[in-house]
């Protein structure tokens, strides 16, 4: 049986999306999430797939965003975990950095640490900057740590020692010696993990990684099972934070990786929507129930950082540059001690949820807000009745009443705020980057985003918005589109201009072979394989680096002058300012390989005329004047047609606002393209 059919399932804070590309086009569907077992709405999806026709036989790809790591790592419900690190370093991971969350709050708390004190162990050994030993390794003392170890709770180990970015020989033996001495449980290498310089990073990364994998194995073992029972053959993929799937045996083992793993899919899916438009710069925007997350694509490729953040803690594996706020539809609206109104973080979530899905919820929320102002309505958003009238009166009693506001007025200034909150958030991805809005195009998508996009770009000064045909479901999509991706990195610290050309070929050249062999493993032959190189570099004394690109082949020293040329250039862009005559650092080697995924072929046929007749019209609030407003149903929209707002636009996962004095028209692939 042909195997052609493409699935991927995304879990998102209210619904799990399911796209099916069967080659005349795709399927979408939703179900709800099920947040205290994840794995149950996945199969869910693949249930509703099935009864949607898809034959599970005929499943030949399998891809799925999850959010699994991310929730274990905010609740701290990873797994007990050891840490083994040099002798005098134990107490580095609970240190970490001399920072505050909040520089002027005197009593902020750092971080819990992810291994608590009595699971720490130190081992004599010593290495030098470049490797060498100084101090050797004592057997004795890390035969003493693994007894210690095996007689505890401890069901994962990590083992960081210092330099073992250079030289991981210690760190190998420790492993070694763990298992000699009966330490059964899972095993996490910061040579492997994370083998580069900063040693609190480093060891947090790694502790982060043994502390999820005890988790993120008894998940996958339960859904691999589950999708096997569901008839389908497709192995399980998973998308990792830097934008690119991997096989679930890879990520058993690096869970670390996974940590943004449904945002970097949907901005994988936006990036590929936005480029068959003709847009390869933009700023992407994700609005769900629960959060709002934006980034930026550069040259139709996601933005990739090593300086991310999740939660409290520093996450520096290559991940895609999203900057995540609590703004969702269910994001609590409530006004605090001062008498001011606030939006978020807090969020009903998908159970109960806001008031008008009915399901319980009490707390008024963004989605209650664009009902009271006419923006959804319920008979299309929820198809069922709301019970409107409570809507009104939460707001009345937790908004507009402290504020001193009508209803009408509470609800407008809810979404205003959440829009307050959501241009700050955009305003990080672009200008503190130092990237000007006004030269990219806004990608909304998720439940919520498009009913928001078109009044941000307004005031960030973006000439337009793209809302794709399946905004509800961009990160489920994306799943489907993104390439297979390995990432290496090695830190080796030294001047630039002691860095011998032929031994970096070596590096690049060894790192290639690593990770064409894997994706060889996954079904990508040398000629689907594209190879990235690149290095990080600072100038002398500081203590932040920036990437740069290195051609491939066997490099002189021609291409090392080229290289440090284009650094000069970069921090100009970057930072207004470059010191071309200052020596150059090179910090860390690296190396992205991808295995190239032949997108599954969206339909062409979008239906719809190009003069189309609003399908009702409603008393709304846009902007701020209320009035009669024309609602479209975004089915009836085809390729050309074009709208003048004030006006609404209802899909079947989600609704865009287009203010008053803005234009709206379809492009040839289906997008909705709203110009301010």
């Amino acid at each position: 049986m042909v195997t052609d059919v493409r699935l991927g399932v995304d879990v998102g804070g209210t619904f799990t999306d399911v796209v099916v590309a069967d080659g005349d086009g795709i399927t979408v569907l939703k179900v709800p999430s099920t947040p205290e077992s994840p794995d149950e709405g996945v199969l869910d999806g693949v249930t509703a797939a099935v009864d949607a026709g898809v034959d599970p036989r005929t499943v030949g790809f399998f891809a799925h965003g999850t959010t699994v790591a991310t929730n274990a790592l905010l609740e701290r419900e990873w797994a007990e975990t050891a840490l083994v690190t040099t002798e005098g370093f134990r107490d580095a991971v609970a240190i970490g950095r001399q920072t505050r969350p909040d520089l002027y709050d005197l009593h902020a708390q750092p971080p819990s640490p992810i291994v608590r004190r009595d699971r720490r162990f130190e081992v004599a050994e010593r290495l030098g900057r470049r490797g060498e030993v100084i101090e050797p390794f004592d057997e004795d003392d890390a035969r003493a740590v693994a007894r210690t170890i095996r007689e505890s709770d401890a069901e994962s180990v990590a083992v960081a020692f210092v330099f073992a970015f250079e030289n991981d020989a210690h760190e190998r033996r420790m492993a070694e010696i763990l298992r000699e001495e009966g330490v059964d449980g899972d095993l996490s290498l910061s040579s492997e993990v994370l083998p580069e310089i900063r040693e609190y990073e480093r060891t947090l990364v790694t502790s982060i990684n043994a502390a999820l994998k005890p988790v993120l194995n008894r998940y996958l073992g339960r859904l691999e099972d589950g999708v096997a029972d569901a008839g389908v053959p497709a192995s399980v993929t998973v998308m990792q934070s830097n934008g690119g799937v991997a096989s679930a045996a890879a990520t058993r083992e690096r869970p670390v990786d996974t940590l943004l793993s449904g945002p970097a899919a949907g901005v994988r899916g936006a990036a590929h929507v936005a480029g068959e438009g003709g847009y390869d710069d933009v700023l992407t925007m994700d609005m769900g129930g629960t959060s709002c997350d934006v980034s930026l694509v550069r040259d139709g490729d996601p933005v990739v950082t090593t300086e991310g953040q999740v939660g409290d803690y520093p996450v520096t594996v290559p991940m895609v540059d999203i900057h995540t706020i609590g703004a969702g539809g269910g994001s609590i609206a409530w006004v605090d001690g001062g008498g001011s109104l606030r939006v978020g973080p807090r969020s009903a979530g998908a159970d109960p949820g806001p008031i008008c899905y009915g399901h319980g919820g009490t707390d008024p929320t963004v989605t209650d807000a664009h009902l009271l102002l006419g923006r959804i309505d319920p008979g299309t958003f929820f198809q069922r009745s709301v019970d409107e009238a409570a809507v009104r009166e939460a707001v009345r009693e937790s908004v507009a009443d402290p504020l001193g506001l009508d209803v009408k007025a509470a609800a407008r200034g809810i979404v205003d705020v959440a829009n307050a909150n959501m241009e700050r958030a955009l305003r990080v991805v672009s200008v503190e980057r130092g990237h000007d809005p006004r030269g990219f195009t806004l990608v909304a998508y998720g439940g919520a985003g498009p009913l928001h996009a078109a009044e941000l770009a307004e005031k960030l000064g973006v000439p337009r918005v793209v809302v794709p045909k399946s905004a509800g479901v961009l990160s489920a999509l994306g799943l489907l589109i993104s390439d297979a991706v390995h990432e290496e990195g090695v830190s080796a610290v030294r001047p630039w201009a002691e860095v011998d050309p032929a031994e970096l070929t070596t590096r690049f050249d060894r790192l290639e072979a690593e990770t064409a062999e894997r994706l060889e493993a996954e079904g990508f032959p040398s000629a689907r394989q594209r190879i990235e190189r690149a290095v990080d570099l600072r100038y002398r004394g500081q203590s932040f680096d920036l990437r740069v690109e290195v051609p491939e082949g066997s490099l002189g020293q021609r291409n090392l002058t080229a290289v440090a040329d284009r650094f000069h250039d970069r921090h100009e862009r970057r930072y207004g300012h470059a010191t071309p005559e200052e020596p150059v650092e090179l910090v860390t080697i690296r190396l992205r390989a991808r295995g190239i995924v032949d997108p599954p072929a969206l339909s062409t046929d979008h239906g719809g005329t190009v003069d189309p007749d609003p399908r009702t019209v409603r008393r709304a609030t846009i902007g701020g004047t209320t009035d009669q407003t024309p609602v479209y149903d975004r089915s009836a929209l085809g390729p050309e047609a074009t709208l003048d707002g004030p006006a609404v636009i209802e899909g079947a996962e989600s609704t865009a606002v287009v203010p008053s004095g803005a234009n709206a028209r379809v492009d040839d692939v289906g997008n909705v393209v709203i110009e301010p």
